[in-house]
C-alpha cells in the first residue's frame, strides 16, 4: 500500500501561481495529477515517468503548467503559473507501479494509488 498526501492547495487570483505537493509515503512508478471540477469527471492535468525524464500534459494547461519530481523525497510536484478560472477544481496526485505513462494512462482507473486531493480557487 502507498499513502498519498496532496498540499499546496488554496485560493488564487487570475494569472497567478500555486504550487502543489504530493508526499508518498515510499517510492512508486509514474505519477500523475489529475482535477475533478464541481460536476464534471475526473480530467488528467500531468504525468511523469518514474524516473522524472518524461512528462505529458493535458492540452489546456501546456505551457502554463509543470509536473516535476524528486525521488530522494518521493515528492511529485505540480508547478501552476497564469491560473485561470477554469483551473478551479479539487487536485488530485496519482500513482501506478508501471514506470511509464502509456497512450491509454489518461483515464483514472490507470492508477492504484490516489490521494484525499487539495482544493485550488481562481479568483476572477
Amino acid at each position: 500500500q502507498v499513502h498519498l498526501v496532496e498540499s499546496g492547495g488554496g485560493l488564487v487570483q487570475t494569472g497567478g501561481s500555486l504550487r502543489l505537493s504530493c508526499a508518498t509515503s515510499r517510492h512508486t512508478g509514474a505519477m500523475a495529477w489529475f482535477r475533478q471540477a464541481p460536476g464534471k469527471e475526473r480530467e488528467f492535468v500531468a504525468g511523469i515517468y518514474e524516473n522524472g525524464e518524461n512528462t505529458y500534459y493535458t492540452e489546456s494547461v501546456k505551457g502554463r503548467f509543470t509536473i516535476s519530481r524528486d525521488n530522494d523525497k518521493n515528492t511529485i510536484y505540480l508547478q501552476m503559473s497564469r491560473v485561470e478560472p477554469e483551473d478551479t477544481a479539487v487536485y488530485y496526485c496519482a500513482a501506478k507501479s508501471s514506470p511509464f505513462i502509456y497512450s491509454n494512462d489518461w483515464v483514472p482507473s490507470r492508477y492504484e494509488y490516489w490521494g484525499q486531493g487539495t482544493q485550488v480557487t481562481v479568483s476572477s
